[in-house]
């Protein structure tokens, strides 16, 4: 609160050295937390503003911290750099999505969880060790680091989930899948998509 006895201009000052104060204990906060500082964005009274020039003796002052968009750009970067190359469709094929959406990895949009999947048919066999420039997997080694960089500020963890698009999409409609579905889960054809289609998934989950 702002003593009304001081003149507009001192409470200006005043409250912006207080804004100026809190941001610097926020960036400390978040470089404690995470070892570095993230981005962040200044509003006054509703309205972006690059600096805290302008501020008003009532204004109210919000600082929004980058952190969403720094932990799904290290994750999709990391999958990236973790991932076997030999034609590179594999590193080409992480696809995000926010709440089943699939969105541009740089520019996530509000949603409750993101995830990111292979669209590549021999995704599982990667995560199982089966190729020699990963034999330890890609998805569950990233989930577990970014778990140990984020995991004060959101939820990451590891998982399978269903893709019926992209390139593992068609193959689980071609012949030879049908016929594995059929080989080794037997039962009704309903759920052989299901099956066909799971791939490792990186979750992330704000909220929690």
């Amino acid at each position: 609160m702002l003593d009304e006895e001081l003149s507009p201009d001192a409470q200006q000052a005043f409250l912006a050295e207080a804004a100026q104060d809190a941001l610097s204990e926020a960036q400390d906060t978040n470089r404690q937390a995470l070892g570095y500082v993230p981005e962040h964005e200044t509003f006054i009274d509703g309205a972006r503003r690059e600096t805290l020039a302008g501020i008003m003796p009532k204004s109210s002052v919000l600082f929004e911290f980058k952190l969403l968009t720094d932990i799904i750009e290290w994750v999709d970067e990391q999958l990236i750099i973790h991932s076997p190359v030999k034609r590179g469709t594999y590193a080409r094929s992480h696809v995000w999505f926010a709440d089943d959406v699939e969105f541009d990895s740089s520019e996530p949009p509000p949603a409750e969880q993101y995830v990111v999947l292979n669209e590549v048919p021999y995704a599982r066999k990667i995560e199982r060790g089966q190729s020699n420039q990963a034999p330890d997997g890609v998805y569950q080694g990233v989930a577990t680091l970014a778990k140990r960089r984020f995991g004060n500020v959101a939820y990451v963890g590891f998982g399978y989930r269903p893709f019926p698009g992209g390139a593992v999409g068609k193959w689980a409609q071609s012949a030879n899948a049908t016929a594995l579905a059929k080989r080794v889960r037997g039962g009704n054809p309903r759920t052989h998509e299901d099956w066909l289609t799971r791939q490792p998934a990186i979750i992330i989950d704000p909220g929690r």
